[in-house]
């Protein structure tokens, strides 16, 4: 296994140093250069880690005074339950609401791309079949706090008021909605999670450490014939959210 680079190492020192409590919140960090002395690296290297930790809420830097502690983001719970799935703007903005936090979000669509093969298998379509994609990056009170890549077949949207998901009457209402608008029912969703590591792109997305941990979701909607309407890649950093599940007993 290949050895973390010292930028990281000093990153992850310093971060379970702060979280064991060695600084309190408030408290000024040593300089620099009495790190990059104490670990035997460039002031580069120690400078790019202490802007990690700001960027991770660990650390904020004051003009002309020095570096701090600041204190910790809040972790919110993520809540899924029968009726009620996350990844859609909605339900972001409520789930943010329950913790007194302000939530935005951030998207771009794409309206005519080919499925690629594994989109497709989840969407029941022909690889290369037309799809509405959108990327969103939704914030907590200004922070990343999660990541979301939409996929809808163009068969089913096409030439209707919904087929750009941000635009319209409807626009950040969430999938049942937009559907239902249209005479489409979702009845279920299937989701598949899994444990991952951030690679360096969702990385610089979410204001997170290369190899954070982070929760990878395989989200579907499905109609009440069983038919896949839409499929999302959700990517939820483990610092800023508890997944929960809660159902009914039958």
């Amino acid at each position: 296994m290949p050895r973390k680079s010292p930028y990281l190492q000093v990153v992850a020192s310093l971060r379970t140093r702060i979280e064991a409590g060695e600084w309190a919140i408030g408290d000024r960090l040593p300089s620099r250069a009495r790190f990059a002395q104490e670990y035997s690296v460039g002031q580069g290297v120690t400078q790019r880690a202490m802007e990690q930790l700001i960027i991770e809420g660990f650390l904020e830097g004051r003009a002309g005074s020095g570096t701090y502690v600041r204190t910790p983001r809040r972790r919110m719970r993520m809540l899924r339950t029968r009726r009620r799935v996350p990844g859609s703007g909605n339900t972001f903005r409520s789930e943010a609401a329950a913790h007194g936090i302000a939530a935005s979000w951030e998207f771009r669509t794409l309206p005519q791309v080919p499925a690629p093969e594994r989109i497709a298998a989840r969407l029941a379509i022909e690889p290369g079949s037309p799809c509405v994609m959108t990327r969103y990056e939704f914030m907590a009170d200004g922070s990343p706090a999660e990541l979301s890549e939409s996929w809808e077949p163009l068969a089913i949207t096409s030439g209707t008021p919904v087929v750009l998901p941000e635009v319209g009457e409807l626009r950040g209402a969430g999938v049942v909605a937009r559907m239902r608008s249209i005479g489409i029912t979702v009845t279920s969703v299937v989701e598949v999670p899994r444990p991952a590591r951030a690679n360096q792109n969702q990385a610089n997305l979410l204001g997170i450490s290369l190899g954070a941990m982070i929760t990878e979701i395989e989200r579907t909607y499905l109609d009440s014939d069983g038919r896949p309407v839409e499929t999302a890649d959700l990517v939820i950093p483990d610092s800023r959210y508890e997944i929960a599940y809660a159902f009914p007993v039958e």
